[in-house]
């Protein structure tokens, strides 16, 4: 298990890595939730001016 967290000596450039990727995952999620939530409103919007318009 050590040898795990150590990984080989080059744990300082590794965990540091790790740690990015899963934060801009985590960062792109929730921009991609953000913006489907915005389309879809201006979605619903859209479709009220169609349903309201003569």
């Amino acid at each position: 298990m050590n040898d795990f967290i150590t990984q080989g000596g080059f744990a300082a450039y590794v965990w540091p890595a790790y740690g990015i990727s899963a934060l801009a995952l985590a960062l792109l999620g929730f921009w991609i939730g953000h913006e489907y939530r915005q389309a879809k409103a201006k979605l619903a919007a859209l479709a009220t001016l169609e349903r309201d318009a003569p």
